[in-house]
């Protein structure tokens, strides 16, 4: 008989106390195969909190997800890069290449820009690290083919419904407003008739159109589920909750459109209080219940402020 990681189902040497391929802490479990890791529950609470940073630089190595927002963070450093190059050889003049004074304008801006775009996504990357690491890892699972087939329908459905609703407001709205330029004005009706048709076209592309994209994105995502008391990452998205105004606002167990987790979070930014609801697949034999109270107790002020 020998020893597997319950968490990833690595085989284990005998007396070790820390697993080799993701980190977590030995639990003895005794059993004549790996156990298959889509259909257990892969909860690590803590499990790297006693181990060195250059122990989790190690294991950081060995882990086979890839962190999706270190590519941005690459391309805005590189944007940053290539429009300081623009600016520097503007201002040196010389004689090489002429830049139009619009050109250096624009290229400070996107400069700027590309500066906060780095900073941010730094963060979001750091964040998501920490959650692949296991460093701030409460739960993680991943999707098996039925229960990813089930959540991506469902964010599909949602999707279009919502999408369908707003374009109907926006059409009886542009249809309103250029029906009275149409009646009012006398020439160029048939101008203005077809920009109507030409936005309503443009718009019923773009609200039925995104959902099909969003459900092929989704389907060809990892399934993997990583929650954080702060941040989580949902079949190749990543949803934070950490920052200035910003919380969880509900967070509950479901059983339906599939069993799982349902968790609300908002966030302020331009456009004011934003929220966003996930619904989580896991599996019907998980207990749910101690992620759900670690949950509400890690963000305890922000849930009883709403």
């Amino acid at each position: 008989m020998s020893n597997f990681c319950t968490i990833c189902g690595q085989k284990l040497k005998e007396d070790v106390k820390y697993c080799p391929n993701c980190g977590s802490e030995v639990v003895a479990v005794k059993t004549s195969k790996p156990i298959p890791t889509d259909t257990i529950p892969k909860k690590t609470f803590n499990s790297l909190s006693n181990l060195e940073k250059s122990e989790i630089k190690k294991l950081n190595k060995k882990i086979k997800l890839h962190n999706n927002q270190t590519n941005i963070v690459k391309g805005a450093w590189y944007s940053a890069g290539l429009f300081l190059l623009i600016i520097i050889l503007a201002y040196m003049d010389l004689g090489v290449v002429n830049f139009h004074p619009a050109i250096v304008m624009i290229s400070i801006f996107l400069f700027l820009i590309s500066l906060v775009v780095a900073y941010m996504f730094r963060s979001r990357e750091k964040k998501l690290q920490s959650l692949i690491t296991g460093e701030n890892l409460l739960a993680s699972w991943t999707l098996n083919r039925t229960q990813k087939n089930a959540y991506v329908n469902y964010l599909f459905e949602h999707e279009k419904r919502k999408n369908s609703a707003i374009f109907l407001v926006i059409a009886v709205m542009a249809v309103v407003v250029f029906g009275i330029f149409i009646l009012v004005i006398d020439e160029g009706k048939i101008a203005m008739f077809l920009a109507m048709i030409g936005l309503l076209v443009f718009l019923s592309l773009f609200a039925f159109g995104m959902p099909w994209y969003y459900k092929y994105q989704n389907s060809k995502n990892d399934g993997v589920v990583m929650i954080g008391a702060k941040f989580a990452y949902i079949n190749g998205y990543f949803h934070n909750w950490d920052f200035i105004l910003s919380g969880l606002s509900k967070v509950k167990i479901m059983k339906s459109p599939f069993y799982g987790i349902n968790l609300v979070y908002y966030y302020t930014d331009r456009t004011l209080t934003n929220s966003e609801e996930l619904f989580i697949p896991a599996n019907e034999e998980d207990d749910l219940e101690e992620l759900v109270r670690i949950l509400k107790a890690r963000n305890l002020k922000t849930i009883k402020a709403l």
